[in-house]
């Protein structure tokens, strides 16, 4: 299966940026829409951003024009890009590779058979 790794995460001032990536292990990312994820204390997980083999991508609303997801197939590598960060952005940040699946099936939350989550990373926005 695949192994996910993440790595980016910290502690930023509102306004400030941070870059998360996701390096895949044992399997490659070519053929998966990959995804972030995150989840706040309290909540849900929800959907921030994917990436389908097409690389066509799709963004959560709150994080529209801030975030910029991308994929390195050639590095097995997935990216997200985190500008004017938000106190509301804290979260663990998670990576998905989640099989080929269209755009939207990708950006949910439901369970699917070929999912692959990675261990997650912390983010922490200060106002």
């Amino acid at each position: 299966g695949v192994h996910l790794v993440e790595s980016g995460g910290g502690s930023v001032q509102a306004g400030g940026s941070l870059k998360l990536s996701c390096t895949a292990l044992g399997h490659s990312i070519s053929t998966h829409c990959m995804g972030w994820f995150r989840q706040a204390p309290g909540k849900e997980r929800e959907g921030v951003a994917v990436i389908d083999l097409n690389s066509t991508t799709a963004y959560a609303v709150p994080v529209t024009g801030r975030f910029h997801i991308s994929r390195d197939n050639v590095k097995n590598t997935l990216y997200l890009e985190m500008n004017n960060l938000k106190p509301e952005d804290t979260a663990t940040y998670y990576c998905a590779a989640r099989g080929p699946l269209s755009v939207p099936v990708c950006f949910g939350t439901g369970n699917n058979p070929l999912d692959a989550w990675g261990q997650g990373t912390l983010v922490n926005v200060s106002s």
